[in-house]
């Protein structure tokens, strides 16, 4: 008969959303092949300020089995199409980026093409008008069409949300031990063997994942892997986080509105708002941003205001021996895209895919730190493109922005769209040709040229094209009930938080 496999212990450092997504995740799939502990301190905050998500998160949910009614009801979440862009550009200018397909692609050319060439012609709108979800945005509306695929996420509580991954995580045998880490044990390899607690208790273990945020006690104050600092790109640091009680219906939309040296964040839950700032030290000082944040809020506050300081960057290694960080302890991108979660679902989804049998190998370290880089770099370059491709020049912030250097990755990409209106999307890419198109339009830059496959359509074929593609968006759309009123019927909120 074949010898039982031991079960490989792995052991969580940290809790809040990247701890708890990754014990979820774990304890569902793996509960028959690794015990998992998870080792957090109640003493001990998380910076779970983001309450924007991708559509990402909606698989994600999926794959965990989560109902998503009940996860809104309880979180009091609501849905979201996509992202407001506001004084960007220019001050007073607008755009939004959604979720969605924007027109009808050829196989040899993007949407963009066609939509060019009605410019030219005099006969296409703005290029949103053809987005289904772009138009239900901006008309506040939602409602479900898996027929047509409405791309969609939430806004939700982060912290709250890891409350929800508890519950499931332990429901499939993850063991949550309170206390803080003292210490960390490494063997005579160099390997984590052990997390010391304050109270003396050991936690030993064969994998361990270092979820414990900007600290990052075991992948660097263990292991001392060092960090690539990306500020000379991303020159924010500091942002101050509250919440204000809801004064209108929820918008289904995220609005990210920039100021004199940054910008600040505006999310609609069902019974409140989370609003932020985030900017740059070197050109506001920490009691301007208070202030300003503080005067254009809208609605009472309902928390004290928190800042937090970060360093826009990532580390030199994802998993090292075997130690693996998620969430803030592997970089931080400034929360711009909403894609902070989105990072944590993408190192759970990867170390899933590649959990060990055996023993840690390199070739799996190799491979995962790979995947990994080539995906944050790609992020990055889309946050840093929002920054620098802008007309904006009226504070020194901004003429930092659009003077400085930028990766040769993102020049080549600005490039290719603007010479002829061209986006590449390699490998498994976050951000799909659509979302690159949407923001380099809406932050000014139009191609100089068009796909010639554009050209075969006469005037009238275009005319009718584009037209068509108007007429089923503002249809759909117009059958759309009020996101309000879907969200009363679909996920009412309950009378508890968690």
């Amino acid at each position: 008969m074949t010898k039982a496999r031991k079960k490989k212990r792995v052991v969580i450092a940290g809790g809040g959303t990247a701890g708890w997504m990754t014990a979820a995740a774990m304890g569902k799939v793996l509960e028959k092949v690794c015990d998992v502990t998870l080792v957090e301190s109640d003493a001990i905050g998380t910076v779970g300020v983001g309450e924007a998500t991708i559509p990402t998160l909606v698989t994600y949910n999926r794959l965990l089995g989560i109902d998503e009614a009940q996860l809104m009801s309880a979180l009091r979440a609501t849905f979201k199409l996509g992202i407001a862009f506001e004084n960007w550009t220019d001050v007073g200018h607008r755009y939004i980026h959604s979720f969605g397909i924007t027109g009808k692609d050829h196989w040899t050319a993007g949407f963009q093409h066609f939509w060019r060439r009605g410019r030219e012609l005099g006969v296409a709108g703005e290029f949103g008008d053809y987005c289904l979800e772009l138009i239900a945005a901006e008309q506040e509306r939602f409602k479900h069409l898996p027929d047509l695929g409405l791309n969609y996420a939430y806004h939700l509580d982060a912290t709250a949300y890891a409350g929800f991954l508890r519950e499931i995580a332990e429901r499939h045998g993850v063991v949550r031990r309170e206390g803080k880490i003292s210490e960390v044990r490494r063997t005579e390899d160099g390997n984590i063997a052990s997390l010391v607690l304050e109270d003396g208790s050991e936690i030993a273990g064969d994998l361990f994942v270092d979820c414990t945020g900007f600290r990052a006690l075991l992948i660097d104050g263990a292991l001392g892997v060092g960090y690539e600092d990306w500020s000379h790109w991303l020159p924010c640091d500091r942002a101050i986080a509250v919440q204000t009680a809801s004064v209108r219906p929820p918008r289904p939309y995220t609005r990210s509105i920039a100021h004199e040296a940054g910008w600040r964040w505006q999310i609609p839950l069902q019974h409140r708002t989370g609003n932020g700032t985030v900017y740059c030290s070197r050109y506001m000082s920490d009691d301007e941003a208070r202030g300003k944040l503080l005067g254009d809020i809208e609605g009472e506050c309902l928390s004290e205001p928190r800042q937090i300081r970060f360093r826009t960057g990532t580390r030199r290694a994802h998993w090292h021996r075997n130690c693996i960080a998620i969430g803030l302890s592997s970089g931080f991108i400034e929360p711009l895209e909403s894609t902070s979660i989105h990072m944590i679902q993408r190192s759970v989804m990867r170390l899933m895919q590649m959990f060990p049998r055996e023993g840690v190998h390199q070739p799996d370290i190799d491979e995962f730190n790979r995947q990994t880089a080539y995906e944050i770099e790609h992020i990055r370059d889309f946050i840093i493109l929002h920054y620098h491709l802008t007309n904006r020049s009226d504070t020194p912030f901004w003429r930092h922005c659009r003077t400085m250097e930028i990766p040769d990755s993102l020049r080549h990409r600005m490039a290719l769209f603007q010479q002829a209106g061209r986006v590449f999307r390699a490998n498994d890419e976050l951000f799909a040709e659509n979302s690159w198109t949407q923001v380099m339009l809406g932050q000014g830059l139009m191609p100089q040229s068009h796909h010639p496959v554009a050209d075969v359509m006469t005037e009238a074929e275009v005319t009718r094209f584009l037209s068509y593609i108007t007429d089923n968006v503002n249809k759909t759309v117009a059958g759309l009930p009020m996101h309000k009123d879907y969200l009363d019927s679909y996920c009412p909120a309950t009378n508890s938080e968690r």
